[in-house]
């Protein structure tokens, strides 16, 4: 049997967006708190592969934990279908902004959030598939050890719809916060990494499918955090 461990973590808190839509856009996020990255670096596995996505919030957030620990980490490897959500026109309005416009479109994405496609954007199905491609892949590529993957909350929901073959819409249900960290397991016979087309639900809350199954052994740990008052 072999087991490849998924460590996800969202990037750290995106800053200077004064609350507007950023989906995809390369925007600056704040790492100063390096009390939630100690506690990343102990939490998160010693020896593992690391991806993170080509925008720059992975990058200094995976560089943030990495500050933290010795020996020196591994070089990241770059993942561009887990990066977020492309919100199109969207992005760079605030919701108020949006609601004023009073568009069909805004109605729609609301009544119906993972199928609909924001104007020049992409919809959180589309999302859904490239991300359970990716991941596929990834299996495949580190079969047998521990990947370290530093994205976004729509990816993370995403990761977690394809392990549970959720649909879109009830993968959009998981509540994924900066920093926390959710671990999914994949178990293959004869090395056979990665699921396929045509996965089934199982027992005990995994997934199985032709090429192994997904366990869910944890979702948006915070343990490492320091309360706030």
């Amino acid at each position: 049997m072999t087991v490849t461990r998924w460590w996800w973590v969202r990037h750290a808190p995106v800053v200077g967006q004064d609350g507007r839509i950023y989906g995809n856009r390369d925007v600056a996020c704040d790492c100063s708190d390096e009390t939630v990255f100690r506690g990343l670096a102990r939490l998160l596995p010693q020896e593992a592969a690391w991806v993170v996505t080509p925008l720059s919030r992975t990058v200094k957030t995976a560089e943030a934990i990495h500050r933290q620990r010795t020996p020196p980490q591994p070089p990241f490897a770059v993942e561009a279908d887990l990066a977020e959500q492309d919100f199109g026109h969207w992005q760079s309005m605030t919701y108020a902004e949006l609601d004023a416009q009073r568009s069909a479109d805004w109605r729609r994405f609301w009544l119906g959030p993972a199928e609909e496609v924001p104007p020049g954007g992409e919809s959180f199905a589309s999302v859904c598939r490239r991300v359970g491609t990716a991941v596929s892949r990834l299996t495949q590529r580190f079969a047998g050890g521990d990947v370290v993957c530093v994205s976004h909350g729509g990816p993370i929901r995403a990761a977690l719809g394809h392990a549970l073959g959720l649909t879109p819409d009830r993968a959009l249900s998981f509540a994924i916060d900066n920093c926390a960290v959710t671990r999914l397991d994949h178990f293959a016979e004869d090395g056979r990494a990665g699921l396929e087309e045509g996965q089934r639900e199982g027992k005990m809350g995994e997934t199985t499918g032709p090429g192994g199954s997904w366990r869910v052994a944890a979702v948006n740990v915070k343990a490492h955090m320091p309360e706030r008052p």
